[in-house]
Parts: C-alpha cells; sequence; structure tokens
C-alpha cells in the first residue's frame, strides 16, 4: 500500500546506495534501497527503476588497461609503430576522450597522431576556436600556422583542447597535430595509414565519407566490442578511471536489468521496469553543450520500456471544452480522463504539441538530472506514475 497520495502525478526519487565496488553482486546491491523503499510503501507496480551505468561497470568491473586498448587500436587498423593515423571529429572532454586519445598514441609511439577538429564547436557544442576569428580567417582547413601565437580556451572549463590533446600524444611519444575542418574527408590530405572517425551520433556518416577517400577507417564502437572486458558501444561512453585505466559502458546490459525485474518480483511481489542509463539526452541553453555524450541515454532497459510515450494535448482539450462547449471544471476532468484513453492518429490536433518520445529517451534524461553530473550521492532513481 503506497504512501504517495493520489493528487501527486509523475515523480522521480533518488535512492541512496553505499559506494560500489568491482566484483560486487549489483543486483543484490540493488535490493537494499527497493526493500527499504518497498517496507515504507515507496514501491509500486508499474515503477521504474533507473540505474546508472557507471556503477553497474564498476561492479562489473569493466576497465581496461590503456596498452589493452592501445593493443585493440593497433591491431584493428593494423598499423605499425611509425605509422600515422587520423583522428576525425572527437569531442573535446577530458573525461570522455583523453584517454582514448593516449590509447591512440600508444599504437604509433614512433609514428605521427592528426586530429582533426570541428570548428568552432565539437559535435556536442564544446568550442574549440572562437567563431569569430573563423569568420575573420575564412578558410576551410585551418593549421597550426593560423593559429600560431593565439590562445582558444573552452569558455567554461578554460582549458585550451588544442593544445591539451597534443600535449597528450606527444607525452606517448608520435609527433602531434591539429588541424580543424569541417569536411572529414579533409585527414586524406594528411596520407594516413588508418583514420578513426571519433565522432558519437553521425559516427557512420562521417566513417563513409572518409571510405572514400582512405582504406582503413573504423569508428570507436568497432574497438572493445568483444572479449572478457567489452561494451556492445566499444570505446564510446567510455569514461577515464583512475590509474591509468578507462572503464567502458557496462557490458550484457540485457541480463542485468531482467535480473534486477525478476528478483524484485520473486522477492518483494511487485512487477517493476528498468533501465540502465547513461547521459541525458537535453541541451543545456545557457552554455549550449548537448550533454548527450553516450550513443543514446539507455545502455539497456527492460521491455516494458520499448515503445514511445504520447499524450492529448491538455491545454487545448480544455480550452476547447470550456470555450467551445461551455463544460466546467468537474465535466472537463471526466472527459479529459476519456480522451487519454482514445486512439488517435499522431497528426491530429488534439495531439499537437506532443511529440512522440522514447520512453528509454525520457527516462534517461530524466533519471541523469535527477542524480546530476556533478553526482548527488544517488546513482538509482526511482520514478513514479510515469508509465500511466
Amino acid at each position: 500500500m503506497t504512501e504517495i497520495p493520489d493528487y501527486v502525478g509523475p515523480m522521480a526519487m533518488g535512492l541512496k546506495m553505499g559506494v560500489i565496488l568491482p566484483d560486487m553482486d549489483i543486483v543484490e546491491k540493488l535490493l537494499e534501497p527497493l526493500r527499504l523503499a518497498y517496507d515504507d510503501g515507496l514501491l509500486d507496480d508499474g515503477d521504474v527503476l533507473c540505474v546508472t551505468e557507471s556503477i553497474v561497470a564498476r561492479a562489473q568491473n569493466n576497465y581496461l588497461e590503456l596498452e589493452e586498448v592501445s593493443d585493440s587500436i593497433k591491431k584493428a587498423l593494423d598499423l605499425p609503430d611509425d605509422g600515422t593515423v587520423g583522428v576525425v571529429f572527437p569531442i573535446t572532454s577530458r573525461n570522455r576522450f583523453s584517454m582514448i586519445l593516449e590509447s591512440i598514441a600508444r599504437a604509433v609511439p614512433e609514428g605521427k597522431v592528426i586530429v582533426q577538429f570541428s570548428y568552432p564547436c565539437d559535435e556536442v557544442g564544446n568550442q574549440v576556436i572562437s567563431p569569430e576569428f573563423t569568420k575573420e580567417l575564412n578558410k576551410d582547413l585551418i593549421t597550426a600556422d593560423d593559429i600560431e601565437g593565439k590562445e582558444f580556451k573552452h569558455p567554461i572549463t578554460e582549458v585550451n583542447y588544442i593544445e591539451y590533446y597534443k600535449e597528450i600524444i606527444n607525452g606517448a611519444g608520435p609527433e602531434g597535430e591539429i588541424i580543424l575542418c569541417n569536411d572529414p574527408q579533409c585527414i586524406a590530405r594528411f596520407d594516413p595509414d588508418g583514420v578513426i572517425a571519433a565522432d558519437i551520433h553521425t559516427r557512420e556518416h562521417t566513417k563513409k565519407a572518409i571510405s572514400k577517400k582512405v582504406e582503413k577507417c573504423i569508428t570507436l564502437d568497432d574497438i572493445c566490442t568483444e572479449g572478457k572486458i567489452c561494451s556492445k558501444w566499444g570505446l564510446l561512453g567510455s569514461n577515464m578511471s583512475s590509474g591509468g585505466r578507462l572503464k567502458l559502458a557496462p557490458r550484457n546490459g540485457e541480463k542485468v536489468v531482467n535480473s534486477i525485474q525478476k528478483r524484485v518480483k520473486e522477492e518483494l511481489g511487485v512487477t517493476i521496469e528498468v533501465i540502465i542509463y547513461g547521459d541525458g539526452a537535453y541541451k543545456d541553453p545557457t552554455s549550449g553543450i548537448y550533454e548527450l555524450a553516450d550513443p543514446e541515454p539507455a545502455v539497456a532497459s527492460t521491455d516494458g520500456l520499448d515503445h514511445f510515450r504520447r499524450g492529448v494535448k491538455y491545454k487545448y482539450l480544455a480550452d476547447k471544452y470550456h470555450y467551445e462547449e461551455g463544460k466546467d471544471e468537474e465535466e472537463i476532468i471526466k472527459i479529459l480522463e476519456k480522451e487519454k484513453k482514445k486512439d488517435r492518429s499522431e497528426d491530429c490536433m488534439e495531439k499537437e504539441g506532443t511529440t512522440p518520445r522514447r520512453m528509454e529517451d525520457l527516462l534517461g534524461s530524466l533519471a541523469d538530472l535527477v542524480s546530476g553530473s556533478s553526482d548527488a550521492g544517488t546513482p538509482v532513481v526511482l520514478v513514479k506514475n510515469f508509465l500511466d
């Protein structure tokens, strides 16, 4: 019996947990806060348990040493020690890409790494170079000579990623060169032995374009997708860890969410849906940064979330029944309850402004906002009244 009053609609609650360490039983650990929620009347059929990918991957000990990542890259592109490798359209992120770049550089210790940034921003909106400067320069290809003596810092992190990425490459041994160009095929001018299309959401388009000019081209999700330590996204969705290791996104996510759902039903008699989430899919209006540095907000989810969330335009219907038909508040409430259950075409006026969205995208974004990038100590979020 729930303690949530009937007048409360959709809500999300962050659940606190202890520290999750490698080789812990993540399903058993997640049952601990769920038992408390159940005892307090806060767990009901139809609730959604959202689990951040980081604690699942950590419990799985899904980490790779940089040398292992480097070996995988070297093998995938068949790179000689003195080879030249191109890296096209990486995002500017110390957490997401610095260790990947170091692994790439280690694959050609006596060679060269050429990083091609898009400009003025990367794929997710991080500023690489001043937009005003690029307009003044008016060139398709911007090289080191064009920006010599100039300092371009990220407006929020204040990191000069052009210099930072070059330092990472040089520190691993090879020569580093940074160029800026929005044409992915530009990298072919530098005669690389292989190229990594390092963008996230547009990677297949980028790879297809590069492959017309360069024989060997892969994406980040072509690397580290098999073996004991792996992820279905490969290096995409990975994060910096300590001790020269890279944490991949969870492996076998579907097995994890289904195991949690099954255990909750068996032990507590409650049917819930479960999602493992990463970055939320939203764009910050102040910075212009698109938060989603993962391929998708959800690593995995139970079958009950594999659909779109749809609804009717309550504001429109309330006005229609009041102004056009003279209905009072009580009458309109009863009508709206019936309207929710009707089958309607997506282009009808009653649904205008209520674009269908994937449940996984909405729940992943909601949970990420609740748990927070700054980490609120609640790696698990319980969402209620969302599937009604």
